[in-house]
């Protein structure tokens, strides 16, 4: 499985060469050019062509909360809706090699029971994304609600993976953050556990966990589809990989740098921050995902 956060040191060590570069004035800053980003490609085979999302609802989730999900997943390849658009951040994984990944809603499926209880293991995850069915190209998509456990939850807020053997298929899961860790894997419409304490940001569909997912669903998808089966796109080591949107954890806008997102767009009479429209009028807060023309993490604005 693939893991989305960045650590606690790095973030530190990110923050002090900022604060030490205004200290010392733009000479210093001056010494310090960016280094290009490069995703190396292992040869393996993405997810191209027409992908299905199936999900799995694991616990309770209201009919609102669900529709924000799916109506960011239909507007992926959605070309009506205003630019900056969902489907305009998406098209950046055409850019990986073997062009367009086309997405469409599959199958969902609802266990709001909690048929394997509230504390799941990764085998479990496995084990529920199973019941989306073995179809093609597919990924399924298991999302806990916020009263779920899930092994790692926190320390990493979504994950991406494959079975082995004859049968393959790609799996991920979402975990909602609101009551567990909504400072880690909410942020920046909660406050970060750690860094500057800075006021949120308004959630642009009014629900801090879901909206967080967005993000966490957004993050993984895309590295599902360029890194299915840990030979795809990706730095480091496989076991722990940067992929598309993982290696440009935090930004969100022009200017983002450790503990702040960058500029976002702002509605004015809700005051609430995004930077990307969709379907039937929503709009949400994207992250930067690696683009492989520019060896560089790109924003919608």
């Amino acid at each position: 499985m693939a893991a989305n956060y960045i650590s606690a040191t790095v973030s530190s060590i990110l923050l002090f060469l900022l604060c030490s570069s205004s200290l010392f004035g733009a000479s210093m800053a001056a010494l310090v050019q960016e280094q290009p980003l490069v995703l190396k490609y292992h040869n393996g085979a993405l997810l191209k062509g027409t992908v299905t999302v199936n999900l799995v609802w694991y616990g309770k989730f209201t009919p609102a909360q669900r529709s924000i999900i799916v109506d960011f997943l239909q507007s992926l390849n959605s070309p009506k809706a205003p630019n900056p658009s969902a489907a305009s951040w998406w098209k950046t994984t055409e850019k990986y090699k073997t062009g367009a990944s086309t997405v469409t809603l599959g199958k969902q499926i609802l266990d709001e029971n909690c048929s394997l209880g509230k504390s799941l293991k990764n085998s479990h995850i496995v084990y529920l994304a199973s019941k989306g069915g073995y179809m093609g190209r597919s990924v399924n998509l298991v999302l806990t609600a916020k009263d779920v456990f899930v092994e790692g939850f926190c320390s990493r807020c979504g994950s991406h993976g494959s079975t082995r053997g004859k049968v393959r298929f790609t799996y991920a899961w979402v975990g909602n953050s609101e009551i567990q860790c909504a400072g880690q894997c909410a942020w920046p419409f909660h406050q970060p556990i750690y860094g500057p304490q800075t006021p949120p940001l308004v959630a642009p569909n009014g629900d801090v966990g879901v909206d967080g997912m967005i993000i966490n669903v957004a993050t993984v998808l895309a590295g599902t589809v360029t890194n299915p089966f840990n030979n795809g796109y990706f730095q480091g080591p496989a076991t722990a990989p940067l992929e598309a949107v993982s290696a440009c954890t935090g930004m969100f806008g022009s200017g983002s740098y450790p503990g702040y997102p960058g500029q976002t767009l702002v509605d004015k009479s809700t005051g609430a921050s995004y930077n990307a429209h969709g379907v039937n009028g929503r709009r949400f807060l994207l992250p930067a995902m690696w683009d492989p023309t520019k060896s560089a993490c790109s924003t919608l604005v």
